[in-house]
């Protein structure tokens, strides 16, 4: 456990030193904080990480907390020695402004019941209870109120809490979302990730790449329609696993938005996840 937190720390310092670099060139204002928040009047538009798989690179106003979740979420794996399923119930963020450009964040699964079966024997095993609880700091580097072009940096950690996955583990990595903003109300957006993730069989880790392309234009006032690919290689493995993804997010009042979608992983034994939720900012 030692090991893995002295590799985390080497794999994320540097983010902070490119962060402080940024931030000290940041134009918001410096008066508005986690404990000063930005007036209503001069906050930003509401921008939501789900329900694609490529991150929001703006960050919530300081002061001011956005709530985003699963609201229900199943997710089927195939692998070549089991068959799993897992229905996750409310899995949460919790999004805080501290800053005019950087956000702390706290995810969480209240509650999960994965079903595992195993192939050769026919053996099925259920499991239930609290889920994983990961920390992340979104860093904005560019854009968040002006501009085109918006980027950030996203460190994380995940704590292996989960009473339902017995065989979760500690993980972290670093994400860095790209957006870029077309006339017409286009949106272009970009991301890629590195990984340390458990192996999806033996406790063992491996390194993860992660590249999203995804794509986002309002389909009326108040639904946005969004399409999305990626690809993620196991470096361990040597192994590629592609999907698909769709979902439309509709803004029911300003600020709380409901969505639904699908990821769909175009391999045997890629994930495929199904799901509905809701974002809140207060």
């Amino acid at each position: 456990m030692t090991h893995h937190y002295y590799s985390m720390l080497k794999f994320i310092a540097p983010v902070f030193f490119i962060s402080n670099l940024f931030n000290a060139q940041q134009e918001l204002p410096k008066k508005y904080s986690l404990f000063n928040p930005v007036p209503k009047s001069m906050m930003r538009e509401m921008e939501t990480d789900r329900p694609d798989v490529t991150e929001s690179p703006h960050t919530v106003d300081a002061g001011h907390i956005q709530y985003e979740t699963d609201l229900l979420r199943l997710r089927k794996e195939n692998s070549e020695l089991t068959q799993t399923r897992t229905l996750l119930i409310n899995q949460g963020n919790i999004k805080i402004g501290i800053t005019g450009s950087t956000a702390m964040q706290i995810g969480f699964q209240t509650y999960g019941f994965q079903k595992e079966t195993e192939k050769s024997s026919g053996n099925i095993s259920h499991t239930d209870g609290f889920g994983d609880i990961n920390c992340r700091i979104k860093q904005n580097l560019i854009g968040n109120d002006k501009g085109n072009f918006v980027m950030a940096v996203l460190p994380y950690i995940k704590f292996p809490t989960s009473q339902y996955d017995h065989e979760s583990r500690l993980e972290y990595g670093l994400i860095v979302p790209m957006l870029y903003k077309f006339a017409g109300d286009w949106n272009l957006g970009f991301q890629v990730e590195v990984d340390k993730l458990k192996d999806q069989d033996q406790p063992e880790m491996h390194t993860e790449f992660l590249q999203t392309l995804t794509i986002s234009h309002p389909l009326t006032k108040s639904i946005d329609g969004i399409a999305e690919t990626y690809y993620t290689y196991d470096f361990k493995a040597h192994q590629f696993s592609n999907y698909i993804n769709a979902a439309i997010q509709m803004e029911v009042v300003k600020n709380f938005k409901v969505d639904a979608g699908l990821n769909y992983g175009l391999q045997h034994n890629a994930e495929k996840h199904y799901f509905v939720g809701f974002s809140y900012l207060h």
